[in-house]
């Protein structure tokens, strides 16, 4: 184990066992060090692979602290490895994604207000009155997005938008079917927001489930290359 390794770790186990708090600050530098058995360079560098994480926080003039190790922000650090992940892999991901957008779809139907459905239908017609395949992806993440927000848990709704911005990349509505395959994911969004609308939380898990299904089975079956814009949906 490589003293970065040891120093990482060290920390990790600190903060695991709760020694080191949520919003408590760590010890100073020449303490770890001892206490480690690191150099200041191997802590250095191990606090900024947790801060990456979002596990830890430099605060500029005032110290280094733990953060408040929220489920939903450190889930949202996954970005940093599923955005590496070619087609391949995404698929994998999407019987996770499959089960997860239906039981949030349940929830929302279950605690949608009027306005969360005001909302939903009014991102449909947006999507359903643009031409550019970057407003609509844009729009689609939103519409996801309000769906999960309603569901009530912040964590799954980070998750899933974290499993959404990397299947993003793959650009489907862009390639010469994309028009059909539109017109196809604007229905599945209308069954699924009347579903909530409804408050059926069966008929809604059943719509997300199926939209997702759908996508799955588009990308398999193009295989579009990975894009820098998020343009797909």
């Amino acid at each position: 184990m490589s003293a970065v390794d040891k120093a990482f770790h060290g920390l990790r186990h600190m903060i695991a066992t709760g020694r080191l708090g949520a919003g408590q600050r760590i010890p100073p530098e020449a303490d770890l060090c001892e206490e480690l058995g690191v150099s200041r360079g191997s802590l250095r560098e191990a606090v900024r692979m947790l801060a990456a994480l979002g596990v830890i926080e430099p605060r500029h003039g005032s110290g280094t602290y733990v953060s408040q190790l929220r489920p939903e922000d450190l889930i949202g650090s996954l970005s940093l490895t599923l955005q590496l992940l070619p087609l391949p892999g995404l698929l994998e991901v999407y019987e996770i994604r499959r089960v997860l957008e239906a039981h949030v779809a349940a929830q929302a139907a279950a605690r949608a207000t009027p306005e969360t459905v005001d909302t939903l239908f009014s991102l449909i017609e947006a999507m359903e009155a643009t031409e550019d395949p970057a407003e609509a992806s844009d729009l689609d993440h939103r519409f996801h997005a309000e769906i999960a927000r309603a569901a009530g848990n912040p964590t799954l709704a980070s998750l899933l938008a974290v499993f959404r911005a990397r299947s993003r990349k793959y650009q489907v509505f862009t390639l010469p079917e994309g028009p059909e395959l539109r017109r196809k994911s604007d229905a599945d969004h209308r069954v699924l927001a009347t579903a909530i609308a409804d408050r059926d939380p069966g008929a809604a898990a059943g719509a997300a489930e199926a939209h997702v299904a759908q996508t799955e089975r588009w990308l398999r079956a193009l295989m579009p290359p990975v894009e820098e814009d998020d343009t797909t949906a």
